[in-house]
C-alpha cells in the first residue's frame, strides 16, 4: 500500500476514522482546547459557550439518559473512540499521525460521527507520538474536565478510553483482514498493546480477555444493557444512590 498521509485517506476504514480538514463551512466552531478549558476561563463567545456541556446535553437527549454522569460517560467514550481511531489508523497505514493539537482541532458538539472534527492545519508527527497526541494531549484534560464538572469517576473514564482504543484496533484488524493485509491488523494490535501499558490505562482491562474492569454506566439508560466487554455479565440492579453496581469504576 502506498502511503497517503492525507487524513481523508482514512475514510475507507469507517466513520470513526473520518477527519475533516480546513475551515468548517457552517461557521466558527470551538476548539477542543475550548471544550477542556475550565469554565471560568471563558472559552468561545459565539454559539457554544460551553461546548462540553452542550455535547453532554445533546447525548442525554438522544439516549434518554436521566443522569448527567451517564451522558458524560457516553459522550467521553465517543470522543475517545474518534481520537484513537484517527491517530491509530494513520499510524498503522502511514507510519505517522496527524498533529491533533487541541488548539487546531475544531469540534462540532452537535454533529454526528464523521462530521464533528475539523483539523484546521494539517501537519504530521511520528507514529511513536501516538500516546502524546491522544492520551496526553486529549484524554488527560478531557477526563479531568468531565470528572470535575460532571462526576464520572476517573477509573470509569480511563476504562472508556481503553475500551475505545481496543475497538479502534479491532476495526482496523477487520478492515485489514478483509483485504488480505493481516500485517496491518497485527501492527494495530501491537501499537494498542503498547499504549495500554501506560499507567493511566494499565489495569483498565483484563490483559487476557480485554474485558473491562469498570462499567460505562450505559445500563442506566432506559432500555440500555451491558456492553460486550463490560465487567458485569448482566445489568446490575440500580439503587437511588448508585449503589454497589457503580463500585467497579463508576
Amino acid at each position: 500500500m502506498e502511503p497517503d498521509p492525507r487524513p481523508a485517506a482514512l475514510d475507507a476504514l469507517g466513520g470513526f476514522f473520518v477527519l475533516r480538514t480546513g475551515v468548517p463551512p457552517h461557521g466558527p466552531l470551538p476548539t477542543l482546547a475550548d471544550a477542556y478549558a475550565p469554565r471560568e476561563s471563558g472559552g468561545p463567545r459565539e454559539v457554544y459557550r460551553d461546548p462540553m456541556t452542550f455535547r453532554i446535553r445533546t447525548v442525554a437527549e438522544g439516549i434518554g439518559a436521566r443522569e448527567v454522569r451517564v451522558a458524560a460517560s457516553v459522550a467521553q467514550q465517543g470522543l475517545a473512540a474518534r481520537l484513537w481511531s484517527v491517530a491509530l489508523g494513520s499510524a498503522v497505514l502511514h507510519d505517522r499521525v496527524p498533529d491533533l493539537d487541541p488548539e487546531l482541532l475544531r469540534w462540532d458538539p452537535g454533529a454526528g460521527v464523521g462530521d464533528d472534527l475539523w483539523l484546521t492545519e494539517v501537519r504530521h508527527r511520528p507514529a511513536g507520538d501516538l500516546d502524546a497526541v491522544v492520551r496526553a494531549g486529549h484524554l488527560v484534560p478531557l477526563n479531568a474536565a468531565l470528572h470535575s464538572r460532571h462526576g464520572p469517576a476517573p477509573g470509569l473514564l480511563w476504562g472508556n478510553a481503553a475500551s475505545a482504543l481496543v475497538s479502534a484496533a479491532r476495526g482496523i484488524d477487520r478492515w485489514a483482514s478483509a483485504r488480505g493485509r493481516r500485517d496491518l491488523g497485527e501492527r494495530a494490535g501491537a501499537l494498542a498493546a503498547g499504549l495500554l501499558a501506560h499507567p493511566d490505562l494499565a489495569g483498565a482491562l483484563d490483559p487476557r480477555t480485554l474485558r473491562r474492569r469498570s462499567c460505562c454506566l450505559y445500563y442506566r439508560v432506559p432500555g440500555g444493557g451491558v456492553c460486550g466487554d463490560c465487567c458485569f455479565d448482566r445489568p446490575p440492579r440500580s439503587t437511588p444512590s448508585g449503589g454497589p453496581a457503580d463500585r467497579p469504576g463508576g
